[in-house]
């Protein structure tokens, strides 16, 4: 709990200035549900308020709170023996532009995806970590992330072929 006001008011121009960043990042981290995103942020900014007087590196520390937190949702799902699928949306106008519609296969194709995938791509990719960050964030060893990255692209392939070139750049 923040009590200093000095503090209070550092908290919320993070909160101002940051939150866009988190939210796009929850909403990779889900799969494009946006309610779960919020929840994700929500979560990892309440938790970060309670640490915020000895967190050096804030945004760091709510990433790695919201990683934790998708990771702890995803497996308390998997116990509860739900599976979560999306029914990707269909291309409404194909007068979009070119990275309007990459935006929404991709949307769609990450939604296809298991929890455990899209989160691995979005560390790998989205957020440029190195294996060995991901593999630590994600409590596995290296060799999990690559071979989950591998199949992870791979079937982002099948899914979204359109996806295909896109997809040779993040090799």
């Amino acid at each position: 709990m923040i009590v200093d006001v000095a503090d209070e008011q550092r908290f919320r121009e993070f909160v101002s200035a940051r939150s866009p960043a988190l939210m796009r990042l929850g909403f990779l981290l889900t799969g494009g549900d946006q309610h779960a995103a919020e929840d994700l942020v929500q979560t990892a900014l309440a938790k970060l308020a309670g640490r915020w007087r000895r967190v050096d590196a804030p945004e760091a520390y709510a990433k790695q709170i919201m990683y934790r937190q998708q990771i702890s949702w995803w497996r308390a799902s998997r116990r509860r023996g739900e599976v979560v699928q999306a029914t990707p949306p269909e291309l409404a106008d194909r007068d979009l532009n070119h990275q309007s519609e990459l935006r929404m296969v991709l949307r769609s194709a990450l939604a296809r995806l298991t929890a455990r995938q899209r989160t691995v791509l979005v560390l790998r990719y989205f957020e440029d970590l190195p294996e060995q960050e991901v593999a630590r964030a994600l409590g596995c060893s290296v060799g999990t992330v690559r071979s989950t990255a591998h199949r992870s692209l791979a079937r982002l392939r099948e899914i979204a072929p359109e996806l295909a070139l896109e997809l040779e750049v993040a090799k």
